[in-house]
């Protein structure tokens, strides 16, 4: 895995503007302009967070005449999710281990 390419991802997911645009688009593409909507900046404002996420290969666009209709990337966190599942099982190995242990002081106290 890329790590630079996982760093540009995780970026990308920091800011929440960022992330309520790709939940916005897990409904379905949409146009820039109907992205916009509910934020209160300009469009160019939401243009550069979508150059960021486009960069980041968590959304593509395309063209449509005079629109760029905006789609989650196909496998797109795909990175981050495996990511995450290697420190996700990690701790799940932890906390078992946990939980046996913390089994074995009750039982010693019986």
């Amino acid at each position: 895995m890329d790590e630079d390419r996982l760093s540009l991802k995780l970026q990308a997911l920091a800011d929440p503007t960022r992330r309520a645009i790709l939940a916005r688009l897990k409904l379905g593409e949409t146009s820039v302009n109907e992205l916009a909507q509910p934020f209160s900046m300009s469009l160019p404002a939401i243009s550069k967070h979508l150059k960021v996420l486009t960069a980041a290969g968590l959304i593509t666009q395309g063209r449509n005449a005079q629109s760029r209709p905006c789609r989650l990337a196909e496998g797109g966190l795909t990175e981050v999710a495996t990511w995450m599942q290697d420190y996700h099982e990690m701790w799940e190995q932890r906390l078992d281990r946990l939980e046996t242990y913390l089994h074995s002081l009750k039982e010693t106290k019986q």
